[in-house]
Parts: structure tokens; C-alpha cells; sequence
């Protein structure tokens, strides 16, 4: 019997790994199928309670393979009904995912990476830095704890995650082969058996890698924006000096068109007060994205610590919406939800053990602001 180490862990293989798995040790494809669905569906992980595989089938899978998945540290329980896990993904590190239920929808919010190299300047998540990229069984696992978490196996036509989103931790496109593999298993018809509409992709606007995506899925894209023009974006969303707005609208239009479906992108901008909520501003966004079928969703900024920005009023947060309303847009408020546990968006910070030593350079320029002052 090999040890824990030298076993097979199934979870971090593809949907096509899974069947040369098993066609490799001279079982038929329909096997995977098979897998997906006790794993997925019914939550069992025990190969000797997978009773539609043979006792030999059994013993060799227990013998030789493993299922495991990121460890539950936390769990912690808004007051408006959003859950956020710590998962332990190893070596002292740990990530966030969140669950936010809301009129017969439960959505999922899952992490890609452990912290992030992005680092966009609203978002508490690259305050802390960046480690690594998470493996195909560490964001496959995210789905299926919280689908554990509701007690009764999944149905076809009952589900309990609704939805799922790209957009804990990370940047998803930056661990590009992992999230695809790992989005294929979200929609499979033996696993969660979700649509192209209920899996999407946030990005910060990778464009290469968003031209990659278009050729080997169609989930939906949403563009972390935030700002209407270069300089301030270069500020919000640095990845913007590398990819500015023209190449990532270009890119976004090629994506949208690649599929004949009628599509709409969404755009999410976060509103910070006195930095990019001006009704200037607003018409500023308005001009760019005037050409392109879209949705724009205005997120209020949730404040965090090491954060010097904070939220606008709710007046002006009206009067942003009103002013794209006006100019046609079909433009909605994310209203925060689980803010009480640190689960809005932009809000996520797990464990990280820093490579950029970015979370350490940050705490050293506050401690010295804090002592000038």
C-alpha cells in the first residue's frame, strides 16, 4: 500500500485526465463520469462506498489514490446570511472563499490564488502579497465544501450553489489552467451541471490570456474596471500600465463576438469617495463604454485596514447610478454583503507567506507615518 504522499490526489486531475486515468489502469471512460458524480453530487469520497465500481476497482483506488481538498480552519456566519471559510491549502498558508445566499440564488465566490500579484490598490487581498497559484484540487475543493455544507446531496433539478464566481483571492487568469479545468468541472452535467451564465471570470484585464480564454470556454466575462481613463486606472488597477484600456476593451469585444449569443459584459466599478465617483468622472465612463453591449455594476468601496480610502455617500453613490442610468446603461448597486465578517468584496485576505514582500514593505511605511505623525 503506498503512503498518503505517493498517492494519486483524483481532484487535481481535468475532466480528460480523469478518463486516461482510468483508461490507463484498464477501466472504461464512463468511469469518470461516474467519479464526478459520487464526489459532486453525492459528497462521498470513500472509494469503498462508490458501489457501482467493483470491489477491485475499489480496493485499487484505495490502495493508490487519494481525494483530498483544502482543511476548514473557519467558519464564520454574517448576520445577512453570507458565510466566508479559512481553508488551510499547506505550509501555513490559507485562503477565503465566500457564500453569499439571496432570493433563491446561492452564490459562490472562490479563490484562485493564495493572495495576489495584481495588487490593485483597493483591494485588501494584494495588501498581503502573493505566494502561489492554487492547484486544480484547491479551487474545485472550495465548491465542493460549501456544497457539503448544505447537508443533502445535489440534484439536477434542486440545486444548492446557483451560481459561481471567479473572484475571491487572485487573478484568475493568472493561473489560467487550473481555473479553466476547474470551470469545466463547475459546469459538468456530472458534477455541478452549471450553465455558462451561472460560472463567470472577474479579471483585471489580462488581455492575452482573455483571447486564450475565448478558445477554450464561454463562461461569462466580468471586467474589473474602475476607472474611465488610463491614468487614474494606472493607479486602481496597476496591471492597466501593461494592458490599457484600449487593448482591454479590444480584447473584451473579440470575446463577446467569438460567441453568437448576444451577450453583455459586465463591468464592476468600485466607487471611492473623491477618487474616481465625480459625476465627471460617471459621463467620463459613459463615453467609453458607449460602444459596447454592457452592464455596469457600481460596487461602494469596503473599507479594510492599511487602506487610506473609504466609502462615498449614499447620495453620491445615487447620483453616479442616475447619471449612467440617464445615459442608457442598465446600471445596478451591488448592495455589501457580510462586511460584519470581512467577506465584501475586496475584503479577502487569508494566510500568505509573501514572495513580494509587499504585505512587509506596507506595514513598514505605516509604522513610520504613525510615528512622524
Amino acid at each position: 500500500m503506498n503512503s498518503i504522499v505517493d498517492k494519486k490526489n483524483l481532484l487535481d486531475l481535468s475532466y480528460d485526465e480523469t478518463i486516461q486515468f482510468f483508461e490507463s489502469i484498464g477501466e472504461k471512460s464512463f468511469r469518470a463520469n461516474q467519479l464526478l458524480k459520487w464526489i459532486h453530487q453525492n459528497g462521498v469520497t470513500d472509494f469503498h462506498k462508490m458501489s457501482n465500481f467493483s470491489k477491485l476497482l475499489r480496493n485499487y483506488l484505495s490502495d493508490n489514490c487519494i481525494i483530498e481538498y483544502p482543511k476548514i480552519l473557519l467558519a464564520e456566519n454574517s448576520e445577512d446570511g453570507t458565510k466566508k471559510w479559512l481553508l488551510s491549502v499547506g505550509d501555513n498558508q490559507s485562503i477565503e472563499m465566500v457564500l453569499i445566499p439571496d432570493k433563491g440564488r446561492n452564490t459562490l465566490c472562490v479563490s484562485s490564488q493564495v493572495g495576489c500579484v495584481v495588487n490593485c490598490s483597493f483591494c485588501a487581498t494584494g495588501k498581503q502579497g502573493f505566494s502561489r497559484n492554487l492547484s486544480l484540487s484547491e479551487i474545485i475543493g472550495q465548491v465542493l465544501i460549501a456544497e457539503n455544507s448544505f447537508g443533502v446531496p445535489r440534484k439536477a433539478d434542486n440545486k444548492n450553489i446557483t451560481n459561481i464566481v471567479m473572484m475571491g483571492m487572485g487573478e484568475p487568469l493568472l493561473n489560467f489552467d487550473n481555473v479553466v479545468n476547474a470551470m469545466k468541472i463547475m459546469r459538468h452535467h456530472s458534477a455541478y451541471n452549471l450553465s455558462k451564465r451561472k460560472v463567470t471570470l472577474s479579471t483585471s484585464g489580462l488581455v492575452p490570456e482573455i483571447d486564450k480564454l475565448s478558445k477554450v470556454s464561454d463562461v461569462s466575462l466580468t471586467i474589473s474596471l474602475h476607472a474611465p481613463n488610463n491614468d487614474l486606472r494606472n493607479v486602481l488597477v496597476p496591471i492597466n500600465k501593461k494592458y490599457p484600456l484600449k487593448e482591454l476593451l479590444d480584447a473584451v469585444k473579440r470575446y463577446v463576438d467569438s460567441f453568437n449569443d448576444r451577450r453583455v459584459t459586465t463591468f464592476e466599478y468600485i466607487l471611492i469617495n473623491d477618487v474616481n465617483d465625480s459625476l465627471d468622472t460617471a459621463s467620463e465612463l459613459a463615453d467609453l463604454l458607449k460602444d459596447y453591449p454592457c452592464k455596469i455594476n457600481l460596487i461602494p468601496f469596503n473599507e479594510f485596514n492599511l487602506s487610506d480610502y473609504s466609502k462615498p455617500s449614499n447620495n453620491r453613490i445615487r447620483a453616479f447610478k442616475d447619471h449612467l442610468v440617464n445615459k442608457g446603461f442598465i446600471t445596478t448597486i451591488r448592495s455589501t454583503r457580510g462586511d460584519d465578517i470581512m467577506a465584501a468584496c475586496g475584503q479577502l485576505v487569508g494566510q500568505v507567506q509573501d514572495r513580494t514582500k509587499r504585505k512587509e514593505r506596507l506595514e513598514k511605511k505605516v509604522k513610520t507615518i504613525e510615528i512622524n505623525a
